[in-house]
């Protein structure tokens, strides 16, 4: 059942992430990194109207996080693919839709330690929560489930290019648009005119937008007049549903079309 044969794999993904710390290690140094430099280096230099940078700068930190960490489907597949563990899950009496759940899974494992580090490292440097209990699992919850559908994204994208050192250029072409041209670290009313509307546009900036609002790190911030954006976390649903509609089947038959060979 692809259930269970889903949990093994992601049993077993696991496990190679416990044998390889240096995996989590690096994957939580460069948001630290992004914490420390733009809100003790960049921070007194970047002014938000209506609330105190560090609040605004880290929902921008946890929505980077997020959606770089879903990076890992797609060079993991792409490695996978190379080494050659695919043709061994070939040989065995398991779903085929089981690797990529597998894979999905655990890497939303790797997010949410990632995502509980960057909080920590916020408070130390002064980041509060101004929230209720509820609203504040509910952004750590958005936050995630946007990364497990981004995954998706990723993966095919691991499936798709030729060789895993491909991949990192192939998803920072993607990446570094979303999350720099967003209001992560900036407000997007900052920003020129059509990287203005790219910004407010943006599903980044739906995500980091509704992670400081239930979070309660708005303050009195203007909001821009864009409808993804005074709707943040209906966008963010509606975008991550669109995106397990689409990629999970396509990654399953991509999946499907490279056991073939």
């Amino acid at each position: 059942m692809w259930a269970s044969d889903g949990w093994i794999v992601t049993k077993r993904n696991l496990i190679k992430m416990k044998r390889s710390p240096d995996m989590l290690l690096f994957a939580v140094l460069q948001p630290i990194m992004f914490v420390l430099l733009f809100s003790q280096v960049y921070g007194g230099s970047i002014a938000v109207k209506g609330t105190d940078y560090t609040q605004y700068l880290m929902a921008g930190i946890f929505g980077q996080t997020v959606v770089f960490g879903s990076t890992f489907s797609g060079s993991a597949m792409a490695q996978d693919l190379k080494a050659g563990i695919i043709d061994r899950f070939r040989t065995l009496p398991m779903s085929p839709s089981a690797v990529l759940i597998g894979r999905t899974n655990s890497d939303l494992v790797l997010n949410a330690i990632s995502v509980l580090i960057m909080m920590a490292t916020g408070l130390v440097v002064g980041w509060r929560v101004n929230a209720t209990v509820p609203s504040f699992l509910a952004g750590v919850g958005l936050l995630l489930l946007f990364s497990y559908a981004f995954s998706w994204v990723m993966a095919l994208l691991g499936m798709t290019v030729k060789t895993p050192e491909a991949i990192n250029n192939a998803s920072f072409m993607v990446l570094f648009p979303l999350t720099f041209i967003s209001n992560a670290f900036v407000q997007s009313s900052n920003l020129p005119g059509p990287l203005q509307v790219f910004a407010d546009w943006n599903p980044v900036s739906a995500l980091v937008h509704a992670a400081r609002k239930l979070f309660g790190n708005l303050g009195s911030a203007p909001v821009p007049d864009a409808w993804p954006i005074e709707h943040a976390v209906g966008t963010v649903l509606i975008g991550a549903l669109v995106m397990l509609v689409i990629f999970v089947p396509l990654c399953i038959r991509k999946f499907a079309s490279i056991s073939s060979r």
